[in-house]
């Protein structure tokens, strides 16, 4: 706890204080995040691309989660170790490979052009696509994870009783098998989302003229030394995150206590 208090509540304090500097006590900083519009631009930018990787990932990592899950043996360690692999290697080196993919000499333009599928270089990198794809990349198996670990849990004579009492494929999915994993998903989805919020080194290689509130906050503090201006963009960013997870811990809570009730019954 003395710990935390050091190292982690005293300098988050210091950033909030610092929020409302300026020419004495102010809420200057605040007051421009909501009359500027280029703040604006930014914060709805950087909720827009969190949202839209949340959902990739969640599309994505259902389907591969599925089938881990129906795997045992070999083939389980295999598939397992796929997810994890990219733990093991640095943000950095990864957003850099995709740069390198991404680019208008890159691999990727290279095959199109190669291919006749294309008849100039696209351009990936500065509109915000190559983004998206590497922050999903990078966001998956934080989704896949405790999807997977949802799915174990269930119990599959639940899907046997439904398939006995005439449910097809698609019925028992979106009855049994949905809602009992649905804790994973937004376990998944509040993680992702909260994580793409606060995500810097992807936006600043392959974000280009479109910047997130990450690299707001980096050019606020190291280009314009503008220390007040940064910290009410942190401070901003934290009042969010810590909304956001408040509200799916009550939602879970309330969803836990539903479930308690109607075992009850």
């Amino acid at each position: 706890m003395a710990m935390l208090l050091v190292l982690f509540v005293w300098p988050l304090l210091r950033v909030v204080g610092t929020s409302f500097t300026g020419n004495g006590v102010t809420l200057a900083n605040y007051r421009a995040l909501v009359t500027d519009p280029t703040y604006a631009i930014v914060l709805v930018y950087t909720f827009r691309v969190s949202l839209v990787v949340t959902l990739l990932c969640l599309l994505l990592a259902y389907p591969v989660a599925w089938v881990i899950s129906s795997l045992r043996g070999h083939w389980l360690h295999l598939c397992l170790g796929l997810v994890l692999v990219p733990f093991w290697t640095s943000t950095v080196i990864r957003t850099y490979a995709w740069l390198v993919v991404f680019q208008r000499r890159g691999a990727l333009n290279d095959v199109l052009l190669s291919l006749g599928l294309i008849s100039s270089p696209l351009r990936l990198v500065n509109d915000g696509v190559g983004m998206q794809v590497a922050m999903v990349h990078i966001m998956l198996p934080f989704m896949v994870l405790p999807v997977l670990s949802a799915m174990w849990g269930l119990d599959n004579t639940l899907l046997r009783a439904a398939s006995l009492l005439g449910a097809n494929p698609l019925r028992q999915f979106w009855h049994v098998h949905l809602p009992l994993t649905m804790p994973g998903l937004s376990a998944g989805c509040v993680l992702v989302f909260i994580m793409s919020l606060g995500f810097f080194i992807t936006p600043a290689l392959l974000g280009g003229q479109h910047i997130m509130v990450a690299v707001l906050i980096q050019q606020q503090a190291s280009r314009l030394l503008n220390w007040p201006m940064a910290s009410a963009v942190s401070s901003v960013l934290l009042v969010v995150t810590c909304v956001l997870y408040i509200g799916y811990d009550h939602l879970s809570r309330r969803a836990s206590g539903a479930d308690l009730l109607g075992a009850g019954r």
